[in-house]
């Protein structure tokens, strides 16, 4: 689908209770490249892992590891009806779908999700970290400790944790891929919590390429601008949903298909010299 055929707002009035929230109530409902993606073999035989796979970003990102011949452990917190259309999509190229449903704010769990993927691949290549938790309040007594730890958790500790956990079995040219945002150079301030991860986010992986280049292990980041996810509804007032998208030179929100090359990119071999990268997917907003 060309830039030009792409939803721009105003969208429909909008917003979902739970968070991180459901792909099937959005309106209009996220394009993943479940029809557009096409793989040419450049993941052949690898192994990944991909929180926060279940929707938005991770599973397009699942959808075109699976179609670039990768087996996939999407990872997810209990959006089960979302988890297992993505592991459609990946059995439907021929790979495997594994799932493994919890919270990654729970350090155990962290490492169970690296051992589940170990288990049933036998070996770990790429390491996808997006799972990730957003609300918005426009001023800081709104936002409680437990929000402030919960975003933290999820965000970044998680990240840690996982990354930890998935290096011990990584060989040299394994590649993490952390899922930062626009946030991390141009923080929204209704975002503040979210942000500040995002920024922590950037600078965690630029730190992590440094220490892993001598063990052949690539870190880098993707920023994404306004993507078209569930977490926009379940986590935005209906009025900023309405016109989500809208302040990049684009003039609409990105849809997930259009940011899994740039992952896809980054976990390939082709990319062996990329470490420490923040690749931006805004919709023209630069980040510096």
């Amino acid at each position: 689908m060309s830039h030009a055929n792409r939803p721009a707002p105003p969208f429909p009035a909008q917003q979902q209770s739970d968070v991180p929230g459901h792909t099937a109530s959005m309106d209009p409902v996220p394009d993943h490249g479940e029809e557009s993606y096409k793989g040419s073999g450049r993941l052949a035989g690898k192994a990944a892992i991909v929180t926060g796979g279940d929707s938005g970003i991770g599973r397009a990102v699942a959808i075109a590891f699976a179609r670039e011949g990768a087996d996939v452990l999407i990872a997810y917190l209990d959006e089960d009806d979302d988890a297992h259309e993505t592991a459609h999509w990946i059995e439907k190229a021929g790979r495997r779908a594994v799932l493994s449903r919890g919270d990654v704010t729970d350090a155990h769990h962290c490492n169970a999700i690296v051992q589940q993927a170990v288990d049933a691949f036998g070996k770990l290549d790429v390491l996808v970290n997006n799972a990730a938790y957003q609300m918005t309040h426009a001023s800081l007594d709104e936002i409680t400790d437990e929000e402030w730890h919960r975003t933290v958790d999820t965000n970044i500790g998680a990240m840690f944790r996982i990354t930890r956990a998935a290096v011990r079995h990584m060989k040299p040219g394994a590649s993490i891929v952390n899922t930062a945002s626009i946030n991390a150079d141009h923080p929204n301030p209704a975002l503040l919590v979210y942000a500040t991860t995002k920024g922590a986010i950037q600078n965690f992986t630029g730190g992590l390429a440094q220490l892993l280049a001598g063990r052949g292990i690539r870190a880098n980041c993707v920023a994404p601008g306004p993507i078209w996810t569930p977490l926009i509804p379940a986590t935005m007032p209906p009025d900023k949903v309405e016109k989500f998208g809208a302040q990049v030179p684009m003039k609409r929100p990105g849809q997930p298909a259009e940011l899994a090359p740039a992952y896809v990119m980054l976990a390939s071999d082709e990319a062996s010299y990329i470490s420490g990268a923040t690749i931006a997917v805004t919709g023209g907003a630069p980040i510096l």
